[in-house]
Order: structure tokens, then sequence, then C-alpha cells
């Protein structure tokens, strides 16, 4: 089994944290496939580090739903049908429009240029075709937008499903050609915040959820 050419982990954070950031971007960007198992020590192998803070991490990224326990071999990479994407979708569809509209009146004046630098990354990074650093972008964006709506577990919940969203869905973006228009909205949705305009914030994050 050849193993997946992840870049060297930042040695300054927490090996466990960074493990995991590394694994979940190597998910992200298909170098660990899905259906694949793979085992703690044969990463740590692979990392140059003991397989404790490798194994750490990959039981968050079970919690998370990116892997799934192979007794006795490892973690298997999930894989996503066509309908368990759509099950993911329709549920964030139910959750994340609504909130983004009450968080659009919490949102304070002086926040939002911090937002619209988020949203320019995004942008950034889509024009420049990385997924990786888009997919962490974008994940931080909604994150940090539902932050204002007040509710942690909707928080929670929101950033373990666009994991798993991203997971399938980054790659036929770019090859249709939709990476880019997608990454845009976030702009257009920077400026209806600072317009407080909630109920068009709301329909512009259920088209941006439809066809992300």
């Amino acid at each position: 089994m050849s193993m997946p050419a992840f870049a060297e982990i930042p040695r300054r954070e927490g090996l466990r944290v960074s493990v995991a950031r590394a694994l979940r971007e190597a998910i992200v960007s298909g170098e660990m496939e899905p259906g694949t198992v793979y085992s703690a020590p044969s990463l740590g192998q692979r990392f140059g580090i003991s397989a404790t803070p490798v194994r750490e991490a990959l039981l968050d990224l079970l919690g998370e739903g990116l892997v799934s326990a192979v007794p006795n071999k490892g973690f298997r990479v999930a894989e996503l049908s066509d309908q368990d994407l759509d099950e993911i979708t329709d549920l964030r569809l139910l959750l994340e429009p609504p909130a983004v509209r009450r968080a659009t009146a919490s949102i304070p004046r002086h926040d939002v240029p911090a937002l619209r630098g988020l949203a320019q990354e995004i942008a950034g990074r889509a024009s420049a075709g990385d997924l990786i650093a888009y997919n962490e972008g974008d994940h931080r964006f909604h994150v940090r937008l539902l932050d204002y709506a007040g509710n942690q577990r909707l928080v929670d919940l929101i950033s373990q499903l666009c994991y798993k969203t991203r997971l399938a869905a980054l790659a036929p973006l770019v090859e249709q050609g939709a990476l880019v228009p997608a990454a845009a909205q976030h702009l257009e949705l920077v400026d209806l915040i600072e317009a407080g305009d909630g109920a068009a914030a709301e329909a512009l994050m259920e088209r941006h959820l439809r066809h992300p």
C-alpha cells in the first residue's frame, strides 16, 4: 500500500492537532483514498513520529465521521454515496440558512472586515486551484459566521457536516469550473451582512449550499 505524500508536520503546535490537520487535508485532497484502511503505526512511520499522536488524531477524525474504525486493522477513510451527500446537504439546508439570518443581526460592524478577509482568502485559494487551502478557509468562514448565531451545538454539528460534504464535493467543483463562482458567493454574503439584510443572506446561503 502506497503512503500519501503528507506535508511535514509542524512542530510548533501539539502533535495531535497537527497530525489531525494533515490527515484531514489528505482526505479532502484525495491523497488518502476513500475505502482504504490506514493503521496508526504505518502513518506514524510516514510522519516520523510514534503511533500514539496519530491514533489520537484518527480518533478525532472518527468523531468527525471522516474515518471509521476497523478492529485490529486501523481506520478506513469514509466513502460518501450520492445519497449520503444529498442527506448531508438537506441537513445543512435545514440548519444553516436560518442560522445565518439570525447571525446577521448579531454581527458587529467592526467584525465585518475580518469576515471579508476570510472571504477574500477563499476567493484567492479558489483562483489558485488550491483545494486544501480552499477547504480550510471555507470551513473557518462558515464556523466563524455561525458563531454569531449563539448556538455552540449548531456550530459543532455544521463543522462536522462541512468536512463530510467537502470530502466528496470539491473535486467535481474544479472539474465543472464552479469553484471560483462558489468562492465569490462568500464575498456576496459579506456584502449582505454588512448591509444588515438577513433575509437576503439566508437566501444566498441556501443557494450556496445547493450548489456548493
